[in-house]
């Protein structure tokens, strides 16, 4: 696992609300975070396209049906039935491939395919959660063996996501065991607050989608981060705060000092930050 990385370099302090004396003693916090355009600049998914292509695992055929569903999704979202029928297109197309051969392969590649895709504001919060005494946990509808190596490699050690089975000898079967979409992600988050007991209300959600507004209502803080525009919609009008993530950075033993230019996104990113922070204690005064 890489080290996390230090966010002095960023040049910007924002303190989250802390936790109270007596939420610390009885209950911990935790701090969720969705993975595709919240922690990563595209879906994590497709990021592996040409390492699966090249491995011999994906054709032409269908690494362009992937290339064509993102950009299909990116200009006019999906639903939930949409989203059924590329899940179950997905779980067809790797029926069959061994679980093991393609965690290896995501690891082997993680470090080519991660750089630079990781937002350094998501950075940075997953930083202050963790100074905090939150657990962070990225939670994700992609599967297990892309997201627990991304989670590692950006310093986070809990995740939740959707896990395919697999037969006798770990081959993928057409099966999911675990669906982390949608109101998936809250009934997750649920059963893991209620063994581990986890304060929800005093806890913190990020993402960008509509398709995790379960997730988001399931938590006292929840906050919408670069929300596609039924998303922001809601925000608005439930007044969550809304953060525009911008600065995505390579993820090693130390992030390179900003450019000028690149600063003044810092910037700004840090003035939103801000301004989410202060109406998150706003709120948790009331």
């Amino acid at each position: 696992m890489r080290p996390p990385p230090s966010m002095q370099d960023l040049r910007f302090t924002v303190t989250l609300p802390p936790k109270s004396a007596d939420t610390l003693a009885v209950m911990q916090q935790a701090a969720f975070f969705d993975l595709d355009k919240t922690v990563i600049a595209k879906s994590s998914t497709l990021a592996f396209g040409k390492p699966l292509y090249q491995a011999g695992f994906l054709g032409r055929k269908a690494l362009a049906r992937m290339g064509m569903a993102q950009v299909f999704y990116r200009l006019f979202g999906a639903d939930e039935d949409q989203l059924g029928r590329a899940r179950d297109e997905l779980l067809h197309l790797i029926a069959g491939w061994q679980r093991d051969e393609i965690e290896q392969l995501v690891r082997e590649t993680l470090a080519d395919v991660a750089e630079p895709l990781v937002y350094a504001e998501a950075l940075f919060l997953i930083d202050e959660h963790t100074r905090q005494g939150r657990r962070v946990i990225i939670i994700s509808a992609s599967p297990e063996e892309i997201v627990r190596p991304i989670a590692e490699y950006i310093g986070v050690s809990e995740v939740i996501a959707t896990k395919v089975k697999t037969d006798s000898q770990g081959r993928y079967l057409p099966e999911v065991e675990v669906y982390a979409m949608g109101p998936g992600k809250a009934d997750a988050m649920q059963a893991l607050a209620r063994t581990d007991e986890i304060d929800l209300d005093g806890s913190f959600a990020y993402s960008d989608s509509i398709t995790d507004l379960p997730m988001l209502e399931a938590v006292g803080n929840p906050v919408a981060v670069n929300p596609e525009k039924e998303l922001r919609s809601i925000a608005e009008e439930r007044d969550w705060p809304m953060l525009e993530f911008q600065r995505p950075v390579t993820v090693g033993p130390a992030i390179p000092r900003p450019s000028p230019l690149t600063g003044a996104a810092v910037v700004l990113s840090a003035a939103a930050l801000a301004a989410a922070v202060a109406l998150l204690k706003r709120r948790s005064r009331a």
